[in-house]
């Protein structure tokens, strides 16, 4: 039997990233799904980075790899972020949000990246995900807060 170190479990989400091609979009939709069931608070969110950061520098170094792609601890952590202080009917807006940030990597989500070791990996996701956060917020109050009376001054 095959024994899996605890850095591989940790930075793979329990080997969530070694199942599919797209690993990071899998476990963002298995963060939207963990958000359904149990609360995500701030100090979930920094737990999991602080923990993500540190298995997934060890499990990197030990590949020989800057980022493996089935490291996706990042994802979730940065998918949390993008859901933090929303209900259930914006995760799937935020999800969309998410993963478009996260593939297209703007400014600064792409300087995050450059960063080294585990800080690197989760960086880039991290910022990706309180762009999101920011943005929807922005969105949601154009739309659903009254936003568009305020600047149209109707």
């Amino acid at each position: 039997m095959k024994m899996w170190r605890m850095d591989k479990l940790i930075s793979t989400c329990l080997g969530l990233g070694c199942l599919t091609g797209m690993p990071g979009t899998l476990a963002s939709f298995a963060a939207v799904l963990a958000a359904m069931l149990i609360p995500v608070n701030a100090p979930l969110i920094a737990a999991f980075a602080v923990m993500g950061g540190i298995a997934s520098r060890s499990y990197a170094r030990g590949k020989g790899e800057d980022d493996p792609s089935e490291v996706v601890i990042d994802e979730v952590v940065g998918m949390w972020i993008s859901l933090y202080g929303f209900g259930p009917g914006l995760f799937i807006p935020a999800l969309g949000l998410f993963r478009i940030l996260d593939i297209v990597k703007p400014f600064p989500v792409r300087n995050a990246e450059k960063l080294p070791g585990g800080i690197g990996i989760m960086a880039d996701d991290i910022v990706a995900g309180f762009l999101a956060n920011i943005i929807l917020r922005g969105i949601s109050w154009l739309f659903l807060g009254g936003g568009f009376q305020v600047l149209t001054g109707s």
